[in-house]
């Protein structure tokens, strides 16, 4: 293996430091106060005050930090090199207002503004799902309208819960009316469960979204999927929203609102590295509740899927 550039930030290797030691930050990467000069960012926001079963998402961007200490700088399947393309830092936790729903919306709205006039494409480690709809906010103001792929047990279009209009379960509602989505240029991927009412998913088809539920996918590779998703959303930023619930609780218990027969682990890579290609302006990985996940093993899957999607930024190269 040939060194990387040095002019780009290299994670922490296993051999300068036990994987077990050194600083606790994404993939044991530098850190700085600002996204100034970074490509790429991965940031936490520790707030979990959307949620509506069990809590714990606020304590998921420092245990997701903590699983990806064995991620290493190239990736083997794709033959992406994001360390020898691009400039990547942790840049820390949105400092959120843990007693104000409101109040922390407006705050990480307002850190995103600051992170997207960089430049900078931000990879989110959540937190709930409430956090998209700030996010998506910013966004809209540097892009313009934006696709989504979002993978989700549940489709999050709530029109209201407990009479609230923002939650970890209204955010993509929210999105549409405020015309932040270009609903003709989004998916929907893994949605199941049981619903209030028959016709629960029929929102977001008739917004124009691709609703693919989790049935579609049992039994069967994800790439002829992504392929449709890939010509539907075409031309144009398109943010990837993964909630850690669109995975089978097998495989990702550490969660609020854990749903039966779900997604597996290849199948969630193959809806990532089958995005390569399109104009990614972000992501997030939301809904890992560490107090649920005593193996550690959910924050470790969320933390690879976030690597993924590092990879398939646009600027990061491919090694022959």
């Amino acid at each position: 293996m040939t060194d990387s550039p040095s002019r780009f930030n290299q994670p922490l290797g296993g051999n300068e430091m036990p994987r077990f030691g050194g600083p606790a930050t994404m993939m044991r990467l530098p850190t700085q106060p600002t996204a100034q000069g970074l490509d790429a960012a991965f940031i936490g926001v520790p707030l979990d005050i959307g949620t509506s079963n069990r809590p714990g998402a606020r304590l998921g961007p420092r245990q997701i930090r903590d699983e990806s200490r064995m991620l290493r700088p190239y990736n083997m399947a794709t033959r992406a090199a994001p360390f020898d393309s691009i400039q990547v830092a942790d840049i820390g936790d949105v400092p959120i207002n843990t007693f104000n729903l409101q109040k922390s919306v407006d705050i990480i709205e307002a850190f995103y503004d600051e992170v997207l006039s960089h430049g900078t494409r931000p990879l989110t480690l959540g937190g709930d799902h409430t956090i998209v709809l700030p996010i998506l906010r910013a966004m809209k103001r540097k892009y313009g309208k934006v696709g989504l792929i979002h993978v989700d047990a549940h489709a999050d279009i709530n029109e209201h819960m407990f009479g609230e209009a923002i939650a970890h379960g209204t955010p993509f509602r929210r999105a549409v009316e405020e015309g932040l989505l270009d609903g003709e240029r989004v998916a929907q991927i893994g949605l199941r469960g049981t619903g209030y009412a028959a016709d629960d998913f029929d929102w977001s088809r008739e917004q124009g979204f691709r609703v693919v539920t989790a049935e579609e996918c049992w039994h069967k590779s994800l790439t002829p999927l992504m392929e449709e998703v890939r010509a539907k959303i075409g031309d144009g930023p398109v943010y990837i929203s993964f909630d850690i619930d669109g995975l089978d609780p097998a495989y990702a218990p550490g969660t609020g609102t854990a749903e039966i027969a779900g997604l597996t682990v290849p199948q969630g890579l193959e809806i990532i590295r089958g995005a390569w290609g399109l104009d990614i302006v972000g992501g997030d990985l939301v809904e890992v509740a560490p107090p649920y996940d005593t193996s550690g093993n959910t924050a470790l899957v969320g933390a690879n899927l976030l690597y993924e999607m590092l990879c398939i930024l646009p600027g990061v190269q491919r090694r022959s």
